[in-house]
């Protein structure tokens, strides 16, 4: 069957290209492309703010030991809550999912904005990541599902384009609110945002639901929202081993393993983990990028502040020329022409980003200057710019519509997977080089107090794996 707006195959509504003069916000798409950008808007303040206040928060709620869990506690529930936004797509559309998301996300800001504690605060992260993860599926549904082919490199420019003003912004009032005002309002601050995707992504949102109409489906799969639940403890419990470090989290540490490697089979498309070409190796390559990165990037703040003596707000802006640069990457992987180059602008992009993550640790040389950090950044978030636009335009020309749900799933998992078990490692090197300890003396202290081998092993491991990641970039080509 087919109409003016789309074509059905295996009952799937698939949007046609009947505008093709038109662009993302031209006059079909703006409503939406609005909504989606402003829900990214919030998503992206949020992590810069939470990047520049994190140091002070673990700090005062005396909780430098779970400074990494901070992190990786957003990731291990988002990986449950990806699964089932990915079927709760599938079988409902993206509107419920993505919706209470966004309502789940306000709920989390608001636990760890008041928790008296650090678990509560880790805590709170957690239910942040539960909302994340329902929001972030949604959104590539609906890209999927709404845009032509054609479009959709645009759309997810668009996405990191959504980054460049927290970028800039999110430090300086993040910053600013945690010297004066204190760090507790950065979280409590932000929920007050959610109110602007809700009001313009509503009606758009809903118009292309009844344009493209999901046939009713069935229950949901309870075998993969059982595996969903089990990666999620599973991680939860190798974080918690890896923090302990002493025979009695050894027990934790194997349970979780048992728990995480069985599911992550289950939930990734066969052959990801042996880098299979096509599909399996760009849903690897999203993890390898985003925990790589991301591992990396949740260390530079504290780095800054107990190394090289920064305030929060100058901590906090190291981290904004990525958010700039990251921008920059997307748009060049968008421009016409550059769809015969993917799998190049992939290898170059996790060339950049080991770079850059190596470059980073360079500052930890007192006659470096700090602003060479920030130089550094910019190089990588052109990488992942490049690399991460450029694999999520790749998932979606290699699923069929009717799978576009759960590879989106599958794709936020990789990433969200990469993210706890990069973070945690990162934690666990942190906690085993003395960085806890390390950061408390550079609480105040001069200039270069304590020993920086603990950052300086998280950065170099983190850029030997982005390195790996170039390494495995020919592999996106799926076989003839």
């Amino acid at each position: 069957m087919t109409t003016a707006s789309s074509t059905t195959v295996d009952s799937v509504p698939i949007p046609l290209d009947d505008d093709p003069g038109g662009g993302v916000l031209g006059g079909r798409y703006r409503a939406l492309t609005l909504g989606i950008v402003s829900v990214v808007l919030v998503i992206a303040f949020e992590a810069t703010a939470v990047n520049t206040a994190m140091p002070t928060a673990a700090r005062q709620l005396d909780g430098l030991g779970l400074y990494a869990f901070a992190f990786s506690g957003y990731f291990t529930s988002t990986l449950f809550a990806l699964v089932v936004s990915g079927q709760w797509c599938d079988r409902r559309g993206p509107l419920q999912p993505l919706f209470t998301g966004i309502a789940v996300f306000g709920v989390g800001l608001v636990v760890a904005g008041t928790a008296p504690g650090m678990w509560v605060f880790v805590a709170g992260r957690s239910i942040q990541g539960l909302g994340g993860g329902l929001v972030i599926v949604a959104l590539y549904v609906v890209v999927g599902r709404a845009y032509p082919e054609r479009l959709r490199p645009s759309v997810f420019a668009a996405f990191s384009s959504a980054w460049v003003l927290p970028s800039i912004v999110g430090p300086l009032v993040a910053g600013a609110v945690t010297q004066h005002l204190g760090w507790r309002w950065v979280f409590l601050a932000v929920p007050a945002l959610i109110l602007l995707p809700l009001a313009v992504m509503g009606p758009a949102l809903a118009r292309s639901e009844r344009e493209h109409p999901l046939p009713k489906g069935a229950a949901f799969d309870r075998r993969r929202t059982l595996l969903a639940a089990m990666a999620a403890l599973g991680a939860g419990l190798l974080q918690y081993a890896g923090q302990r470090l002493d025979l009695p989290g050894l027990l934790p540490g194997i349970a979780g393993a048992a728990l995480l490697v069985p599911a992550v089979l289950g939930l990734l498309p066969k052959r990801t983990l042996r880098a299979g070409r096509g599909l399996p190796t760009v849903i690897l390559l999203r993890g390898v990028a985003a925990g790589a990165f991301f591992a990396a990037e949740a260390f530079i703040p504290l780095m800054m502040t107990t190394q090289r003596g920064l305030s929060p707000t100058l901590a906090g802006l190291t981290l904004t020329s990525g958010g700039l640069s990251w921008a920059l990457g997307s748009w060049l992987q968008g421009r016409p022409g550059a769809e015969r180059y993917r799998a190049a602008m992939i290898r170059g992009g996790f060339l950049l980003t080991a770079l850059a993550i190596a470059g980073a640790a360079l500052v930890l040389v007192p006659a470096v200057p700090a602003w060479a950090a920030s130089v550094a950044w910019g190089f990588g978030g052109v990488g992942m710019g490049l690399s991460i636009a450029s694999v999520s335009v790749l998932m979606m020309k290699l699923s069929a519509p009717e799978d576009a749900g759960a590879n989106s799933a599958a794709l936020q998992m990789s990433d969200a997977l990469g993210n706890v078990l990069l973070t945690g490692l990162a934690g666990v090197l942190f906690a085993a080089l003395g960085g806890g300890a390390l950061a408390a003396a550079g609480h105040g202290a001069a200039e270069g107090a304590g020993s920086p081998g603990a950052f300086a092993v998280i950065l170099l491991v983190m850029a030997g794996v982005a390195l790996l990641g170039a390494l495995l970039a020919g592999r996106v080509r799926p076989r003839t």
